[in-house]
């Protein structure tokens, strides 16, 4: 994320073989278990904070699948040490003082790379191939990439691959409760698939799945903002822009333009289908991974484990919230229901 040129894209380049169809084929065999086993034991007809629930399980799923590790009693210690580092990007006083934000996140920090370099002398041996032993095999063969390196990437890594899908499926689920009609959709359509798991070339018949799944990121990206700089001067909009000149760029802007969407503060899925494909007005107006050159790389993980999720979600529950309950959302440093998001689930 904060790399660039040929830095960059050295590290790019390696980074995405975690992210090419074999890479996501195996991971969503892995996925369907673990998803399967893990929402069995959420209660039903009692109010609980999904957030809570679909933070710890992506945080299993995601440890298991990029790590090669079944979360044992240190997954809370793992699962705050990434909210405590995300905090401290909001810290104002960035003095390593107890007590405060900044100092919750270098605490935080300090043991995800213990967590994490603890791991890379039996990932070097490890036969079972997951992506964290693959990553430590590239950096002896490649050169290039320190141990601090491969660190540095798992723990930004496994922080995408939960954090921001969390917020996503937060966001998601409070607009399905919102609007019964689209779930009950999504049901049917997920009943069509039929078997008891979802398979990776059934992932393209999930259409509408996938409609839902980008209005809500459209609506309520998980990131609001991009900073990016200049790499060189440019002109918009009559304004010179001189290079390296730090520039913020906003979906939360971008996806409520009215001259690219129709009634954009609606809650409208059809947008995204092929008859109307109001999203391909412009190439950078629906930009929830951002774009050119830094583009998120997860992008068809993030979409693969939400209708994963889903498909086991929906074929079992019902899920609704309070009447007249607007769920309270901060922004940053991700997007994430500020009071947890409590839901009741009901079997179908």
């Amino acid at each position: 994320m904060l790399r660039d040129f040929a830095d960059h894209k050295f590290h790019r380049r390696i980074m995405q073989q975690a992210f090419k169809k074999p890479a996501l084929a195996g991971y969503l065999e892995r996925m369907n278990p673990r998803i399967a086993g893990g929402i069995e034991a959420w209660p039903e007809h009692s109010p609980f904070t999904f957030f809570d629930r679909i933070k710890a399980l992506l945080l299993d799923v995601g440890a298991q699948i990029f790590l090669g590790l079944d979360m044992g009693p240190e997954a809370a210690r793992v699962n705050q040490s990434f909210i405590d580092a995300a905090d401290a990007s909001l810290a104002v006083l960035r003095l390593p003082i107890p007590g405060t934000l900044w100092h919750r996140g270098q605490t935080g920090r300090r043991f995800l790379e213990r967590f994490m370099t603890d791991q890379i002398p039996q990932k070097r041996q490890a036969r079972v191939p997951d992506f964290f032993s693959e990553l430590c095999k590239a950096a002896e063969q490649e050169g290039g990439l320190s141990d601090q390196d491969v660190v540095n990437h798992m723990i930004f890594l496994l922080f995408a691959a939960h954090d921001t899908t969390t917020s996503t499926l937060c966001s998601l689920v409070y607009l399905l409760a919102k609007h019964p009609q689209w779930q009950d959709a999504l049901a049917a359509e997920i009943d069509g698939i039929g078997g008891d798991t979802v398979g990776y070339e059934d992932l393209e018949r999930m259409e509408k799945t996938g409609w839902v799944f980008r209005e809500t990121l459209r609506l309520r990206p998980p990131l609001t903002t991009f900073p990016r700089r200049t790499a060189e001067e440019v002109t918009f909009n009559g304004y010179t822009l001189p290079r390296n000149t730090l520039v913020n760029l906003s979906p939360l802007y971008t996806h409520y333009m009215p001259e690219y969407w129709s009634h954009p503060e609606r809650f409208d899925p059809e947008r995204f289908g092929t008859e109307r494909a109001e999203h391909k007005g412009h190439h950078y107006q629906w930009i929830p991974f951002g774009g050119g050159h830094h583009k998120c790389l997860g992008l068809n993980f993030a979409e693969l484990q939400t209708k994963t999720f889903l498909f086991h979600f929906l074929r079992r529950y019902r899920v609704g919230v309070a009447d007249g309950y607007e769920m309270p959302v901060q922004l940053v440093p991700l997007a994430m229901p500020k009071d947890g998001l409590p839901v009741t689930i009901q079997p179908r």
